[in-house]
C-alpha cells in the first residue's frame, strides 16, 4: 500500500509518500519559525493561512520525489489531533478532499501515535512492547507501546512540559523564538554545577513530571543576582536548567523500563533532538544493558513522514474513517484504540 500523509498540527507544514513494501519514497516540510518569531510564538490565525498556502505544493513535491502519481496512491493519512484546531483542519479538509476525488480510503491519524511510531521509519528499530518517552513543546509523557493502536499511559507532565519550560527559560534569559533549540545552544558553553537547580519529582515514587517549579527557580536565580546577567552567566543559568531537565527525564525513563521489566526505551518529539538528553540516556541504558531508539533528527520535530508510516498501519489493519472531516484540539493518547470513528473494511 502506498500512502500519501499530511501534517498540519501547529507550525510545520509537511507531506510525505510511504510505501509498506518500500518504506519512505518522498517528504517536503515547511517550517513556519520565521513567520511566527516576531510574535515570540505561534499564532494560530497565521498558522491556518501558510497552511493553505504551503500544503499543495509540498504534496507535489513529496509525489515528485516519490515518483508517484495520483493514480499510485492507495490512502491518505492526515493528521486528525491534537493540535490548533484551525491548523488541523486544512490538512484535514485536503486529505479527505483528495481521497474523495481520488477514490482511495483516508484515515485520521493521532500526532503523538505518530511520534511514538517515527522510529519504525529506521532500519533499525525496536521491537514491541516498548516504553516510550514522548517529550515535546506540548507534551511529556512516558506510554508502554504494546503495538498499534494499544497504549498505556505511565508517566506524564502535571503542569508545563518540557518543551514548553525550554521555551519559557528561554524568554527569562531573553532568547530569541524558538526559545528552547537557543537555550540548548547557549547551554553549550555554559559551566555545570554552577547553578544546581531541583530535579523535580525524582525523590518519590511514580512516574510523573513537572517542570514549572524549574522555571522559578531561574527566575529566583536572576533576581538574587540582580540586575542584566553576564553572557558566561547566562550560559551558566541555561546549563543548570537543561542538566536539570535532562536528568529528570532520565531518572524517570529508567524508572519506567526498572518498573515495566522491558529493555526498550523510544524517545519521540521535538526534545528529543537534546545531544545532552540523548547522551545522559545512553550512558544510562548502556549500564543498565539496555537500548534506546530515536527518529533520525530531521523526524524528532513534526513531519508527515511518521504519519504516512503510522496510517499506512492503520489502512493495512482496515481502517476507513467516513466523509465526514475528523479534526479534534484535544484528544489523549490513552484513549486512542484501532478502530476510532472507523469503519471496518
Amino acid at each position: 500500500m502506498r500512502v500519501l500523509g499530511i501534517e498540519t498540527s501547529c507550525d510545520e507544514t509537511a507531506a510525505a509518500v510511504y510505501d509498506a513494501e518500500r518504506g519512505l519514497l518522498g517528504h517536503a516540510l515547511h517550517s513556519q519559525v520565521q513567520l511566527h518569531a516576531e510574535y515570540g510564538g505561534v499564532v494560530p490565525e497565521l498558522a491556518s493561512r501558510d497552511h493553505i498556502r504551503k500544503l499543495l505544493p509540498l504534496i507535489r513535491e513529496a509525489m515528485r520525489q516519490a515518483g508517484t502519481g495520483p493514480e499510485d496512491i492507495e490512502g491518505i493519512a492526515y493528521t486528525a489531533g491534537p493540535g490548533l484546531i484551525g491548523a488541523l483542519l486544512t490538512g484535514a479538509c485536503l486529505g479527505r478532499s483528495l481521497a474523495w476525488a481520488w477514490n482511495v480510503p483516508a484515515v485520521g491519524v493521532h500526532h503523538l501515535e505518530g511520534h511514538l511510531l517515527a522510529p519504525m521509519l529506521e532500519d533499525e528499530h525496536p521491537d514491541f512492547p516498548f516504553v516510550a518517552l514522548l517529550v515535546s513543546g506540548g507534551h511529556t509523557q512516558l506510554m508502554r507501546v504494546n503495538g498499534v493502536g494499544d497504549y498505556e499511559l505511565l508517566g506524564e507532565t502535571v503542569d508545563d512540559a518540557a518543551g514548553e519550560a525550554f521555551d519559557k527559560t528561554a524568554k527569562l534569559l531573553g532568547l530569541p523564538y524558538p526559545g528552547g533549540a537557543a537555550l540548548a545552544a547557549l547551554a553549550e558553553s555554559g559551566r555545570p554545577d554552577v547553578f544546581r537547580f531541583p530535579r523535580p519529582m525524582t525523590d518519590r515514587p511514580g512516574l510523573d513530571f513537572s517542570f514549572s517549579g524549574l522555571k522559578t527557580a531561574v527566575v529566583v536565580a536572576l533576581q538574587k543576582l540582580g540586575g542584566a546577567p553576564a553572557e558566561q552567566t547566562r550560559a551558566d543559568l541555561a546549563r543548570g536548567f537543561e542538566d536539570a531537565v535532562v536528568d529528570t527525564l532520565a531518572i524517570k525513563a529508567v524508572r519506567a523500563l526498572d518498573e515495566t521489566g522491558l529493555d526498550a526505551l523510544v524517545v519521540a518529539g521535538g526534545v528529543g533532538a537534546n545531544r545532552r538528553l540523548r547522551e545522559q540516556l545512553r550512558a544510562r541504558l548502556d549500564a543498565r544493558g539496555a537500548r534506546v531508539f530515536y527518529p533520525r533528527i530531521e523526524f524528532c520535530t513534526d513531519n508527515a513522514a511518521m504519519i504516512a508510516y503510522a496510517g499506512c498501519q492503520r489502512l493495512l489493519a482496515g481502517e476507513r474513517a467516513d466523509l465526514a472531516i475528523d479534526a479534534v484540539a484535544r484528544w489523549p493518547l490513552s484513549d486512542l484504540t484501532l478502530s476510532r470513528n472507523a469503519e471496518t473494511a
